[in-house]
């Protein structure tokens, strides 16, 4: 089954607005697309899209992002950067012995700066980590259908990463909360395979189908857990 992680879509008002910011903190050019803009990635860093939804962020995300540093003067002009970007600081918990920076962008979308020395996240590349709330069951369903090994899965956590390297997809705690607000946040997939053959073999794998289809070309679908997420031919 050929499967890419295109990009991690999240919702906002304004498309243009928290695509700037990540454009201007990750060096990448944006791409205007109908209802939405896409901040390309490559074949080891994950791409980011942002889609117009007139829903606002109500609560903690159940996904954020992960931004690797090299040093200490690197954490903090990462976070100097985003700040100056629109960004600021935000509270979810986090203690004051922790070394990390949690940040929010324009969209309130939250962020890590990790400290410097981390060694889960060596060699993962800028942009080091797409973090979901999830199950076990989640890690080894995406395992399967990228086609991505395991590269964690201790205590109920479990991250998976490309053969390439770069970013690495993790899930840890509780599945999100079916009566939680609606989800601002997917992973999107593409395939050049047949589509009703890779959305069957989905399905094998665990996932379910769910309305909301995006058009021709295109399935919406949700994990064992029930995050949802976006296939299309491409």
């Amino acid at each position: 089954m050929e499967l890419r992680l295109v990009a991690v879509q999240l919702d906002a008002l304004d498309p243009a607005v928290p695509a700037a910011f990540w454009a201007g903190l990750l060096g990448r050019a944006a791409v205007v697309e109908p209802g939405s803009v896409l901040l390309p990635g490559d074949a080891t860093q994950v791409g980011l899209r942002f889609v117009r939804s007139a829903a606002p962020k109500v609560a903690q995300n159940p996904v954020h992002l992960h931004l690797t540093s090299t040093t200490l003067a690197d954490q903090q002009a990462t976070v100097d950067r985003a700040l100056a970007l629109g960004g600021r600081h935000v509270d979810v918990g986090q203690r004051p012995e922790e070394t990390h920076v949690v940040l929010g962008d324009p969209g309130g979308n939250e962020l890590c700066v990790i400290e410097p020395g981390n060694t889960y996240l060596a060699g993962t590349g800028f942009l080091g980590e797409v973090t979901c709330r999830g199950t076990r069951a989640v890690g080894l369903f995406w395992s399967a259908a990228l086609g991505w090994p395991l590269v964690w899965d201790r205590d109920e956590e479990t991250a998976v990463q490309s053969p390439d390297g770069g970013t690495k997809v993790s899930w840890g705690g509780e599945p999100v909360d079916p009566d939680a607000p609606p989800q601002r946040q997917r992973l999107e997939l593409a395939t050049t395979d047949d589509l009703a053959g890779v959305v069957d073999r989905l399905v094998a794998l665990g996932a379910t189908r769910v309305g909301g289809d995006a058009g021709p070309g295109t399935a919406t679908l949700a994990d064992p857990d029930g995050q949802v997420f976006r296939l299309h031919r491409g």
